[in-house]
């Protein structure tokens, strides 16, 4: 019988615990470090539906640019409660500049205009490939952002990270969904070669096995570099918006495969680091 009480106290502490920890993967915070509040979304998503879409999800910061950068302007006056926003300026007014920004000196205009503003920690998203990356208004932007202490979000292929970095000795980039599919003996070789250099997981390839969990390259990754990661939404469509929920969801799944230490690191905790604040 004493056998028997202590088996029944073991299953009952064991089902005890694991809504416990269910509940605490869920409300584990994040930080959306690749958000963007384009002026499509206004007509489906008003401000304050954005707002609760951060809200139900228990994201507590982003990096908010914008194409046009009223959408980032917007989530700053919007002084959310329990929501960080760190806003990056974004080099495009239409989605011309995409493909156009790097040689419209325009742009520097706007670059300049906007960090007047005096609340900016950032240049990005910007779209660069290849040898594009060492034209001269590139290059002026990343010297610009390394004399001001600003992250550069660089969605960029390896050829053009190794110009952008090799622009300013100082240049602290975030690479944009970390190569799309980049082997992983070349990210950690990037990673090791750059100790600045910070990755951003929206889109990227491999992350998770077929069965949705963590795959096991990426959890060896993880294990060496969980300080170098950051994850995102990439909200550049409204169909991004409209399966928030699920992706947010997607990155609770596999950080739930990783010891807490690193996941709380790559969901919010290097993100406080890199800009200097607590979220609430």
């Amino acid at each position: 019988m004493p056998h028997a009480n202590c088996r029944r106290l073991v299953v009952a502490v064991m089902a005890a615990l694991i809504p416990q920890a269910g509940m605490a993967q869920t409300q584990l915070k994040i930080f959306d470090a690749h958000l963007h509040y384009n002026q499509e979304p206004a007509a489906f998503y008003q401000l304050d539906q954005v707002l609760e879409v951060f809200r139900r999800n228990h994201v507590a910061g982003i990096i908010a640019n914008s194409r046009p950068n009223k959408g980032t302007h917007e989530l700053v006056d919007a002084k959310a409660q329990g929501l960080l926003v760190v806003p990056f300026i974004r080099p495009y007014r239409t989605r011309a500049d995409v493909s156009d920004w790097s040689t419209d000196p325009s742009i520097y205009d706007l670059i300049e205009s906007e960090y007047r503003r005096g609340y900016f920690r950032g240049i990005g998203e910007f779209h660069i490939y290849g040898d594009a990356a060492d034209r001269p208004l590139v290059r002026q932007t990343v010297e610009f952002a390394a004399a001001r202490d600003l992250y550069l979000l660089a969605h960029c292929d390896e050829v053009a990270l190794e110009i952008l970095l090799g622009h300013h000795r100082d240049a602290k980039i975030i690479w944009a969904h970390t190569g799309f599919s980049t082997p992983l003996p070349r990210v950690r070789e990037l990673l090791q070669r750059h100790p600045a250099l910070m990755g951003e997981l929206s889109y990227r390839s491999g992350i998770t096995d077929d069965s949705g969990r963590l795959s096991e390259e990426w959890r060896q990754l993880f294990q060496r570099h969980s300080d170098r990661f950051l994850i995102g939404s990439d909200t550049w469509i409204n169909e991004r918006w409209y399966g928030y929920d699920r992706i947010i969801a997607g990155y609770r799944a596999w950080l739930a495969d990783l010891p807490e230490a690193e996941a709380r690191r790559i969901a919010h905790g290097n993100a406080e680091r890199l800009f200097g604040a607590k979220l609430e």
